[in-house]
């Protein structure tokens, strides 16, 4: 039985191997001698030449849709939707993948005008609608956005004219929610007007978009300038622009900021868009674009105050992006709180600073300065993943309140919606 067992694993083994190479080789399983000896192209129909198939030694090409689609063998039986590979109910895989076999093949292969037959070996059939694997395909992939948005600088956002929503609205429509999200998913802030000036009407609004994700600074949190806390935020000196938590391994999705009272002068706040000033440098830079992308940092939050005792440490580089179509999901920028660099060598950190000066030029351009004014009444939501914020100084006693959101909850809403998030 181990003889058996030994001999299984050895064939398994060097199937592997052989896919991986490039030499053609003589030991095939079985079942493939009922595939043909010579790869050609095969189309749905003479008179339809829409769409085209050939299967190769470990993949099937198919072309539909001015998109030509490669698919592995083992994706193709692993991503199955019959009713005793995938469950309709629960949207859930059922097929137990570490079963495939690893040099599994298609043994016949069929494609009408909407869809893809392949008939296994064992004898199951699997179905795929052509514009599904447009869809899902690592080509189709590629050309989609998974997040749809509006880059702006001041002058883009102003014209725009972006409307408020009201708190009434806000709380009791979906059509207000709805607007709102949208909003924020395009410009990455929005704003909520005539909120009561309170913690606790904060906290309502709040909760209506997600999840308040309690952090070292609590559930909600009044912000004065006491330096109750081991941060530059809680004093009444400017702050230059930064995303928050950084220090964190996952950085908070959205941060909310409600003025309930300023008596005093100054404390405008400052938004910038990092994406845009990112796309700037992408443009005009792209190795130090990638440069940033893939050097990664420590950011550090060491705090020893009364009552508070912290040591915070996030890794990640400077910006982060999905690696099949190099779209920017988040931007990780804070001089504050920038932990020594000693991740990497010294040659590639003088070419950090380098690339990283680049992109702290264009966000520091005046026309990408965005100031408003927070009063009370006017509750602004920011993603932290892609708004840095800041504040000028200021006199007089101000006191804010907010909290931190969790990302997956907002984008869980929004999908409700039937926005794209």
């Amino acid at each position: 039985m181990w003889c058996h067992r030994l001999t299984h694993l050895f064939s398994s083994t060097q199937c592997l191997l052989n896919r991986g190479s490039g030499h053609q080789i003589s030991w095939q399983p079985r079942y493939r001698k009922s595939l043909p000896a010579v790869s050609r192209w095969h189309h749905m129909a003479p008179a339809s030449l829409n769409c085209a198939w050939q299967l190769h030694g470990d993949h099937l090409e198919l072309r539909y849709a001015e998109t030509l689609m490669r698919f592995d063998y083992v994706w193709l039986r692993d991503h199955c939707r019959s009713a005793s590979c995938y469950n309709t109910k629960t949207n859930q895989r059922s097929l137990d993948t570490a079963s495939v076999d690893l040099c599994i093949k298609p043994k016949t292969v069929r494609v009408d005008e909407t869809t893809l037959f392949l008939t296994w070996p064992d004898g199951h059939v699997t179905r795929y609608g052509l514009e599904w694997l447009v869809k899902n395909s690592y080509e189709g992939q590629k050309r989609q956005v998974m997040h749809p948005r509006i880059l702006w600088n001041a002058e883009i956002y102003q014209q725009a004219q972006v409307p408020s929503v009201d708190c009434q609205s806000f709380l009791e429509t979906n059509e207000g929610l709805k607007e709102f999200l949208q909003n924020f998913l395009l410009y990455g802030i929005a704003f909520v007007e005539n909120v009561p000036p309170t913690k606790e009407d904060t906290e309502i609004l709040a909760e209506r978009i997600s999840l308040i994700r309690e952090t070292i600074y609590g559930r909600m949190w009044y912000f004065t300038s006491d330096f109750s806390r081991g941060d530059t935020a809680y004093t009444k000196l400017a702050l230059d622009r930064h995303t928050d938590t950084t220090y964190f391994q996952e950085p908070c999705g959205i941060q909310v900021f409600h003025c309930l009272k300023h008596e005093g002068t100054g404390g405008r706040t400052l938004l910038v868009d990092g994406f845009y000033a990112a796309e700037q440098v992408l443009r005009r830079a792209p190795e130090e674009f990638e440069l940033l992308t893939t050097v990664p940092l420590k950011h550090e939050y060491i705090e020893n105050v009364v009552g508070s005792h912290n040591h915070m440490i996030g890794i990640g580089p400077v910006l982060n992006i999905y690696p099949w179509n190099n779209e920017l999901y988040l931007i990780r920028y804070n001089n504050y709180d920038r932990a020594v660099i000693n991740t990497v060598p010294y040659d590639v950190v003088h070419r950090w600073y380098a690339a990283h000066r680049t992109l702290t030029t264009e966000l520091r351009r005046p026309e990408n300065e965005l100031w408003v004014k927070l009063k009370p009444g006017k509750a602004l939501f920011v993603d932290n993943w892609r708004i840095l914020h800041g504040r000028e100084s200021f006199t007089g006693y101000r006191q804010l309140c907010g909290c931190y959101l969790t990302r997956d909850d907002m984008l869980n809403t929004a999908r409700f919606l039937g926005l794209q998030a």
